[in-house]
């Protein structure tokens, strides 16, 4: 590409345009004999005249005529490619498959909200929710995914992230549990059989080392890979499951026959973020689509 210069191109169709070196150097600001000599590189490069005298003014040559045509739309599609991005898009025109990657528990619980938001302002645009087996960055990479939704890891400093909201783990339990009848306490909590949640059949978490510090150790009896199939196992057994509080609206509670409780020992807090590659930054859509996703978890939670 050493040999090409797209400054030829512009300066070419101002040239065939205007047909005067005078009124052609006006606009591509420069003087007259510069133009002068951005039109004899143009008949070098070209092997054509171009543009030749008639009396007073210029004349374009048949090539030139032929040329003209293409001159101008290539450099508008040049200026066009290598002009700042667009800061904005209309959602109603905007045509795209978004691919967001999260637990099923987010999609139970803000899924059906986000869609509703997102096809009553963007009809055409289309989302699919993918399973998220583990934190790898490697879908954020290569585009296969748009946004992460959950708690942002260390493994790809690159990352973009934004908070979302704040949550916290709560105890749940069947309806009516002994555990439920009077004050919960660190002994009685520890002393029940517990469902806990991984991805990668690890048990132990922040609620064992809290309870290890007061010389206590809980039992677990069974390992599930999603916070809805503990909460399906809690509703059926005496166990008792530890998932985020978001997981528990009243609503769901009702409907599963469970009752949630605060935790009798300290646990750190959850801050739920989204997660992009940064080479989605600027792009007006993903941008809209992050909003979106804003401001609906955060009415919903």
């Amino acid at each position: 590409m050493a040999s090409i210069d797209l400054n030829l191109l512009t300066a070419l169709d101002v040239l065939l345009a205007e047909r005067s070196v005078t009124n052609a150097a006006r606009r591509l600001g420069l003087s007259p004999s510069a133009t002068s000599r951005t039109l004899a590189r143009l008949r070098s490069v070209t092997g054509d005249a171009l543009l030749v005298q008639a009396g007073r003014s210029l004349v374009a040559t048949p090539y030139a005529e032929q040329l003209a045509d293409r001159v101008h739309a290539l450099a508008q599609e040049a200026r066009t490619v290598l002009a700042p991005a667009p800061g904005h898009i209309d959602p109603a025109l905007l045509e795209r498959l978004f691919t967001i990657r999260a637990n099923e528990g987010f999609v139970a619980l803000f899924a059906p909200a986000l869609v509703a938001a997102i096809t009553k302002g963007a009809p055409r645009v289309r989302l699919c929710f993918a399973p998220k087996p583990d934190k790898e960055a490697t879908p954020l990479r290569d585009g296969t995914i748009d946004l992460e939704i959950g708690t942002a890891g260390a493994s790809a400093p690159e990352m973009r992230s934004q908070l979302i909201f704040r949550d916290r783990f709560v105890g749940a339990a069947r309806l009516h549990h002994p555990l439920l009848e009077g004050p919960i306490t660190p002994q009685l909590y520890a002393a029940c059989g517990h469902v806990v949640t991984s991805r990668r059949g690890v048990s132990k978490g922040p609620v064992d080392q809290a309870l290890h510090d007061l010389d206590l150790r809980r039992e677990i009896v069974v390992i599930v890979p999603s916070f809805l199939d503990a909460l399906n196992i809690a509703r059926h057994s005496d166990l008792i499951a530890l998932v985020p509080h978001s997981c528990m609206s009243d609503r769901v509670m009702m409907a599963k026959g469970l009752q949630s409780f605060d935790l009798p020992v300290p646990t750190p807090e959850l801050a739920i973020s989204a997660m992009w590659h940064p080479r989605f930054d600027a792009d007006p859509a993903h941008r809209w689509l992050r909003q979106k996703v804003m401001d609906t978890c955060r009415r919903v939670s």
